[in-house]
């Protein structure tokens, strides 16, 4: 068996935003929390989970990533959890991600996460470059809106390697291709994901997604930039060319949820259930 990630997904109450294309909230979500503390078998979930973490190490998986059907950082005492199981691993993970918008995140969440839980990739999920457009397309809270230069300038400043996953809304179209490549650069990125929103169909989010994401138009005017201008560096292991330009990486992600069969599992899910799966969004894909 061949896998390219293991997907955590840290257990979280509701999310603190509303994404309006929120690929989540397109179905259910009824994984129980087996870590609480409070499960009177908290310690054979514990085993279990652990038990999990080493199996996907033993099948060659080197890359773990922090995501959820909220935001990670919703969970410190799961976070903190993670860091001490995947340390007393025989083989731990040392590439760690986390995927985030940023919300809730400051200096001292990002030193802990780097120190602790040994994250070195933070995966910024943006649905605009302006600030303001991204917090209403990502439904957050005022109060909570992330600056998003700022962020990465702070991202930056405790050594993280940054990628941007572009949520390709129409405000990217809007723009234009030079100015998107201006932003990359401006926000000090090093890897970039170009993701085409997705959407199930009969579900709330299908409508948004269709009124506001890019066309297919755009986002061939941005690939085609990157193979006039780049370089072809690499193929990752699910089929993904990955380019460079102008110093940054970049791939285009047109199958975020992996619907495309393959030997090579684009990713595991490791659920609070302490299971794993092959798919988000199908029970029936339980592997162990």
């Amino acid at each position: 068996m061949k896998v390219q990630s293991l997907s955590i997904c840290v257990p979280t109450g509701r999310c603190v935003n509303n994404c309006a294309f929120c690929v989540s909230r397109m179905h259910n979500e009824d994984y129980p929390n087996m870590l609480d503390s409070k499960n009177p078998h908290y310690d054979i979930c514990y085993r279990d989970y652990v038990e999990r973490l080493a199996f996907a190490r033993d099948n060659g998986c080197n890359t773990v990533m922090l995501t959820g059907t909220a935001e990670p950082q919703q969970n410190m005492t799961f976070l903190r959890e993670f860091g001490t199981m995947n340390k007393a691993l025989t083989s731990p993970f040392r590439w760690v991600e986390i995927q985030t918008t940023g919300v809730l995140m400051d200096r001292n969440m990002l030193r802990f996460l780097r120190n602790h839980v040994g994250v070195s990739t933070l995966s910024l999920s943006m649905s605009s470059f302006d600030w303001k457009k991204n917090m209403e397309y990502n439904g957050t809270p005022e109060n909570l809106a992330i600056k998003l230069v700022e962020f990465s300038d702070m991202v930056k400043e405790y050594g993280y390697n940054l990628r941007l996953s572009l949520n390709m809304t129409d405000d990217f179209e809007k723009i234009g291709v030079e100015a998107i490549f201006r932003n990359i650069k401006i926000m000090k990125a090093d890897q970039v994901t170009f993701r085409k929103l997705y959407s199930k169909k009969g579900s709330e989010q299908e409508y948004w997604v269709d009124a506001h994401a890019c066309s297919d138009d755009f986002l061939m005017q941005i690939e085609k930039h990157i193979r006039k201008n780049g370089e072809l560096i690499g193929i990752l292991e699910y089929g993904q060319e990955q380019w460079a330009y102008d110093g940054v990486s970049y791939v285009f992600d047109n199958d975020c949820m992996a619907k495309e069969v393959k030997a090579t599992l684009k990713y595991l899910v490791l659920r609070p259930n302490a299971r794993l799966y092959s798919s988000w969004d199908n029970k029936a894909s339980l592997l162990f």
